[in-house]
């Protein structure tokens, strides 16, 4: 096992396979303590290495009696550190130690009312009587046994919290709902509770601690060899190649393909931007055609993200045989883009989408992968950026897909259709930037719909395309709200892309939230 990015105090996280399980440990780092995820078949000797302050066990979609369901070794409650069982991890907790966990009469999901009955708890130090909760389980602990005393309930939930007893000489806490979540107004107190009164944590912990811990990794992984990163201009790549940059100079080298795909401007503003500013070693293909070759006729999301994944390698194949020593491709990959493409340390996640930097991408890969990002968050990547010193015109960009514009043509893809939904999402940026809402919405784009409607333009009939307006606000990608833009800006986009887009005359806005919809619509 890698050595964690951190000296100090660390409250590691066993990874269940919940899609929710990286924002816990995002919760504690914002708590001012170091985590990260691990898996279920870590050892108590692995454990102790790490010099935890405690243990969380994280949420899953599995069942803890099912064949097969991921468990963990039980001596891991004899170490003698505190435990914090959530959702799964309480259900696995109580069904190892001796109470019974089985399908609940009434399963739980979305907001519950939560009736505290130990306010005096440790962990519920500071949560009202009566708070809301969320939650998510179609399982519950129906008799904890004799170990466990309930603290707290819901109507349909009498064992909502539970704590062993402690005479037991262990220390755990399980909780059924997900205190990790914005949802649960009150879940970072508990988590707090939990690492300060119970844990004793003294919160030490810092960006600037994971971007020194992260420069060491990357030069320990990378040694001699040179690095190739595929820069794009999003605020990922760009803080990979900051970050490689810092530690590697010359042994990196940035590649930006024009994939035919972009936002206009792309290929200048990054050109400008790595070339002229930081001096790095950019080169750029131009492979438009390739990329749309590749496209023809094809209309499955799925399908679009592997070849566009394929073609990415295939490119930065070509480019490596002009640099020694080039066997390592540098990935802007976060948590989000892992646990969606159903890549969890438990191996139990579900698969939402594949992203084209995961899933998507080929198994003869013919490069190592350095992907210095991949436990953190949107937000936690700015965090980074910032202590890395990338200015805040990069910094707060929104995010652009990898697969870009592919995913936002619905159906095939064509030039004429790019340069249609080109057109469209200028000008709606342009508004959003020139009603300040930039900076108060966390992405902004138009979606290309597989759709065609009547319209009236001039007195006559026509018959044209539609574009869909997707705006949302969030911290971490892994929920998000539709945001409430308002209704004058709205009449300004749909009354621009009428006018000035030809070939469109009508344009919808999507008010769906994260979950049940995804923020890109493929």
């Amino acid at each position: 096992m890698s050595q964690p990015l951190t000296s100090g105090e660390i409250v590691p996280i066993i990874d269940f396979g919940g899609q929710t399980a990286q924002l816990i440990a995002r919760r504690v780092r914002d708590a001012g303590v170091f985590s990260l995820l691990v898996s279920p078949s870590i050892t108590p000797k692995e454990l102790a290495a790490l010099k935890p302050r405690g243990i969380i066990l994280s949420g899953g979609p599995s069942s803890v009696y099912d064949p097969g369901a991921p468990t963990l070794d039980p001596a891991i409650f004899d170490m003698g550190l505190p435990i914090l069982g959530i959702c799964y991890g309480m259900q696995l907790a109580c069904h190892l130690l001796g109470g019974k966990v089985d399908k609940a009469n009434h399963r739980e999901f979305g907001r519950a009312q939560l009736s505290i009955s130990h306010a005096s708890s440790r962990l519920l130090r500071g949560v009202p009587d009566h708070t809301t909760v969320w939650m998510s389980h179609g399982d519950q602990v129906q008799d904890p046994g004799g170990l466990f005393s309930p603290l707290a309930s819901t109507p349909t939930c009498p064992n909502a919290v539970v704590e062993m007893n402690p005479s037991t000489g262990r220390t755990f806490f399980g909780v059924q709902f997900h205190p990790e979540v914005t949802h649960t107004p009150h879940g970072s107190d508990v988590i707090r509770n939990f690492l300060y009164d119970i844990c004793k944590c003294e919160g030490h912990w810092r960006m600037t601690d994971f971007a020194d811990a992260a420069v060491r990794r990357v030069r320990e992984q990378v040694g001699s060899a040179h690095v190739i990163c595929g820069l794009s201009g999003g605020v990922d790549s760009a803080v990979v190649a900051a970050l490689l940059h810092k530690a590697l100079g010359p042994q990196l080298h940035c590649v930006f393909v024009d994939t035919g795909l972009l936002r206009r401007g792309e290929r200048q503003l990054v050109e400008t931007t790595f070339r002229d500013h930081f001096r790095i070693d950019l080169r750029v293909a131009d492979s438009e055609a390739d990329f749309l070759a590749d496209l023809a006729g094809v209309t499955d999301p799925q399908d679009k993200r592997k070849r566009i994944g394929k073609r990415f390698i295939d490119v930065f194949k070509a480019a490596a045989k002009s640099i020694p020593n080039a066997t390592m491709l540098a990935q802007g990959t976060l948590y989000p883009d892992v646990i969606e493409s159903g890549h969890g340390h438990s191996g139990q996640a579900a698969g939402i989408k594949l992203h084209h930097n995961v899933g998507g991408l080929p198994a003869d890969l013919g490069f190592t992968l350095v992907e210095p990002l991949r436990d953190l968050f949107k937000d936690e990547v700015r965090k980074l950026g910032s202590v890395l010193g990338l200015p805040d015109q990069i910094v707060w960009r929104h995010p652009f897909p990898g697969p870009g514009l592919a995913v936002r043509v619905l159906g095939e893809v064509t030039k004429p259709k790019l340069d249609l939904l080109r057109h469209a999402d200028e000008i709606l940026l342009e508004e959003i930037v020139g009603a300040d809402l930039y900076r108060k919405t966390s992405q902004v784009f138009a979606v290309l719909l597989p759709v065609r409607s009547v319209g009236v333009m001039g007195d006559g009939r026509t018959y044209e395309s539609t574009i869909a307006i997707r705006a949302v606000e969030t911290e971490d990608f892994m929920s998000a709200d539709w945001s409430r833009i308002p209704y004058d800006v709205l009449a300004r986009i749909s009354s621009r892309i009428i006018n000035e887009v030809r070939g469109v005359n009508r344009v919808v806005y999507d008010i769906s939230s994260k979950p049940p919809a995804t923020i890109e619509w493929e």
